[in-house]
């Protein structure tokens, strides 16, 4: 195993987390506030940690094979949550170090579920840095380690591999650090102009960051109790519309747009399932809550804002959707667990697998009264390999499996009711942040107790890596030698 290189990874995201935390020391030294002793003590822990590590890592190896990606992808995230939630404790803002991990490991993997019950009087710039780790975290921090690491990035696919969301790997360009360089430029650009956007509609620039960036790494953290509500806008609400959506969309479609690419957006199939299902949806939930909002405008408000929230993973509310029509829920659920396209950075399912998982089961439909037709499944108009169609069903089991597993555990407090756990979970391993019942629209994850969050943190993390590369450091192969 190479441990030099494994090192070398974990102090450079050590040392990156301490530069990030230090944007948001500026912030807090700015409004003069109680964070700045609390960050600066966590950017000394993150450099008298990541420094020694950098540098007796000197000398490695720069080629990485399959498990190491796995193992230092886990690792990575571990690694971030496990400090980032540093601030969060010694600010006294979430004094229990269980409920800050849940916290930190909500935002890195840009879940948006929180444990926070006062949001008002905080810190400024530990809140900063609890919405500023959905931007870190949106992207992938191992594809920001790749862009700052330009001599490993050459030939180590498998760090973003573990990392990526979807079930295969696009490059941009044939060097895995430039790809690199060209989606955080591209996420950097959209942030800042949603950030513009939004302070022209009346926002402030420290509540037009908090947002743009919960926006951008569809994480959904507001420093509001009552989440986008407070601002009662309607400008607000359609700006930030707009760009959850635009964040669902894979950032290769955009190196497309720019590089001129036009025909290869409009032929994109996952895009046009993507856009369709929320077109579908929003048309649906309107009229199903039509009669409890009296007109037209205000039900396609609240119902376009939440389905672009939820579709895409971001988790921001503008009305509690608790207690809208079962229907009307039934189909939050559902879009909840599709999530938005690969190479986003949306969690759930992904379209394309939803899309390949349809086809699949109507091939296998039409194969029962025409057995020895050969039916090829096509997606983005070529055939897809009948081993990415295995390891789609494989990942399908167990994202349904672990989700039914981890409504269980959590049930084992005897806290909540069934739709709360199962929802709880769902919302957990789909990176959403709210779900139903007692974790729904205006409420939080506060009530359940340090095992249930601990099992919800995981759920996060396998959500947010694609699941195997968390399932994989439990595997006694991964610490094997050779």
């Amino acid at each position: 195993m190479n441990k030099k290189l494994i090192l070398r990874v974990l102090s450079t995201i050590l040392l990156v987390e301490s530069a990030a935390m230090a944007l948001a020391l500026l912030v807090s030294v700015y409004y003069q506030d109680a964070g700045i002793v609390p960050l600066i003590q966590s950017i000394i822990v993150l450099l008298a940690v990541g420094a020694p590590l950098y540098f007796f890592s000197r000398g490695y190896e720069h080629n990485f094979r399959a498990k190491e990606g796995f193992l230092v992808v886990a690792l990575s995230w571990l690694t971030l949550a496990g400090f980032g939630a540093l601030p969060f404790v010694l600010s006294g803002m979430i004094p229990n170090y269980v409920d800050a991990f849940f916290e930190a490991v909500s935002g890195f993997t840009t879940t948006g579920a929180t444990v926070l019950t006062v949001f008002e009087g905080q810190p400024k710039g530990i809140m900063f840095w609890r919405s500023f780790t959905h931007w870190i975290g949106g992207m992938g921090v191992l594809v920001l380690t790749l862009a700052l690491l330009p001599h490993m990035s050459g030939r180590n696919s498998h760090l973003v591999r573990a990392e990526s969301p979807g079930p295969t790997l696009s490059k941009l360009v044939p060097k895995m650090g430039d790809s690199a360089k060209i989606l955080y430029l591209i996420y950097t650009v959209m942030t800042v102009v949603e950030l513009i956007a939004l302070m022209a509609a009346g926002m402030n620039l420290y509540d037009a960051a908090i947002h743009a960036f919960g926006t951008a790494g569809t994480g959904g953290f507001s420093n509001y109790g009552a989440s986008i509500a407070a601002f009662d806008s309607v400008a607000v609400e359609v700006i930030i519309t707009i760009f959850m959506i635009l964040f669902g969309v894979n950032f290769v479609l955009y190196y497309k747009m720019f590089t001129g690419g036009w025909k290869d957006i409009f032929k994109n199939e996952e895009l046009r399932w993507y856009l369709s299902i929320i077109v579908c949806v929003i048309i649906l939930i309107t009229l199903m809550i039509l009669p409890q909002y009296g007109n037209v405008g205000t039900a396609l408000r609240y119902s376009s804002f939440q389905v672009a929230s939820i579709i895409s993973t971001t988790g921001y509310v503008t009305a509690d959707f608790n207690v809208w029509p079962i229907a009307a829920r039934m189909l939050i659920l559902v879009v909840m667990f599709m999530g938005s396209c690969a190479g986003s950075t949306a969690g759930g399912m992904k379209i394309c697998r939803i899309g390949m998982l349809t086809k699949q089961g109507v091939r296998e439909v039409r194969h029962a009264f025409q057995p020895r037709k050969v039916q090829v499944i096509r997606f983005e108009g070529k055939a897809v390999e009948e081993g990415i169609l295995h390891q789609v069903c494989v990942f399908a089991f167990v994202y349904v499996a672990l989700m039914l597993v981890g409504g269980f555990l959590v049930s084992l407090e005897g806290l909540y009711d069934v739709e709360t756990n199962l929802t709880a979970a769902l919302t957990c391993i789909s990176n959403v942040g709210p779900g139903l019942g007692k974790v729904g629209a205006v409420e939080n994850f506060a009530g359940y107790g340090p095992f249930a969050k601990l099992v919800l943190s995981c759920l996060m993390l396998a959500g947010r890596l694609e699941i195997f590369p968390i399932l994989a450091v439990f595997h006694p192969s991964i610490w094997r030698r050779g």
